[in-house]
């Protein structure tokens, strides 16, 4: 493999977390600088219910599960969006509407924060800055990167590597238009509420934290060098995932997002991918002996691949419907 096209994968690897965790949007509302000063940040605004421009065709991709008396569909998503992406699609709102109660995979996507203890407890560590563990070139890098969005690399030097790579993942996103409050779980949490939909999560926001506060220190590296490196081109790469995500092309999303990360970051695969697949489909399994309709709406990594959640809770004899 070339280097530049290591460095794609790489950052195909990195935008895979857009894909993936929840976490990414709750970190595009707070300015880096929040989280080094371990400030109080100001709350980030309410997001009210909103029309969503109709996508062309069928739209994303969705999927259902049904019993005798049960019937849960499952829905990718994208955690930051423009607010122009057309994703509508009335197929996926009458699913959403039929729904007695709502699963995101954390129940607070609103509630941004939430995250700032957690960051200020498992993404600072001033006695190991950033400084001293990347090299002169990606500190150049690192700076550069840090102001465009208001930082720099001083702010930054008390940053984890895991912080800074997924502070620095999201920037050129909020720049190009992309935001948070168009994303999909606040889109559909605001929805629920509006609609008095009961809203739960697989997990919390702080098990979200740990699952990159835990990697190693040299994989936390690998994923800022690669978020570093592919810095300029993130936005581009983001637009084709998004694009396929829309069109409900799973096959892409598949190769873009999620076998990239396979090949090029096995640890944070298993942790981001798999093992939370895993968790989620036994609480599917646990939903499905009850009874009632259920819409649940995860990251659209988490249902592409090998190891998506369909494909594990096919492997268990449950039957999952692409509709």
């Amino acid at each position: 493999m070339t280097t530049n096209l290591r460095l794609k994968s790489l950052s195909r690897t990195a935008l895979g977390l857009v894909l993936g965790l929840g976490l990414a949007g709750a970190v595009a509302f707070q300015p880096a600088r929040a989280f080094a000063q371990a400030a109080e940040a100001a709350p980030a605004p309410a997001v009210a219910s909103r029309v969503v421009p109709q996508a062309e065709g069928a739209g994303p991709a969705l999927w259902v599960i049904r019993d005798a008396d049960s019937t849960l569909y499952l829905f990718g998503t994208v955690h930051v969006l423009r607010p122009t992406t057309a994703w509508g699609s009335p197929r996926v709102d009458a699913a959403f509407d039929s729904a007695e109660q709502v699963w995101f995979e954390i129940s607070n996507p609103d509630d941004q924060m939430a995250i700032v203890p957690l960051i200020q407890q498992h993404g600072l560590s001033p006695d190991r800055q950033l400084s001293h563990l990347v090299t002169t070139g990606q500190l150049t890098l690192l700076d550069s990167a840090a102001r465009s969005i208001g930082s720099n690399a001083v702010q930054m030097d008390v940053f984890r590597p895991w912080l800074a790579a997924l502070t620095l993942s999201v920037a050129p996103l909020t720049a190009a238009g992309y935001d948070p409050r168009s994303g999909v779980e606040l889109t559909l949490k605001a929805r629920a509420d509006a609609a008095g939909k009961p809203v739960h999560g697989f997990e919390t926001i702080d098990k979200q934290v740990r699952i990159l506060a835990g990697m190693s220190e040299s994989e936390q590296l690998a994923y800022l060098a690669s978020t570093l490196e592919s810095y300029e081109g993130a936005t581009v790469e983001l637009d084709r995932m998004v694009e396929a995500w829309a069109s409900g092309d799973v096959a892409t999303l598949e190769a873009v997002g999620v076998e990239e990360m396979q090949s090029e970051s096995p640890a944070l695969y298993r942790a981001l991918l798999v093992q939370r697949n895993t968790d989620w489909a036994d609480q599917i399994q646990t939903l499905l002996a009850g009874s009632g309709t259920v819409f649940i709406a995860v990251g659209a990594a988490h249902l592409a691949g090998d190891d998506s959640v369909q494909e594990i809770l096919e492997d268990r004899g449950v039957t999952v419907t692409r509709e």
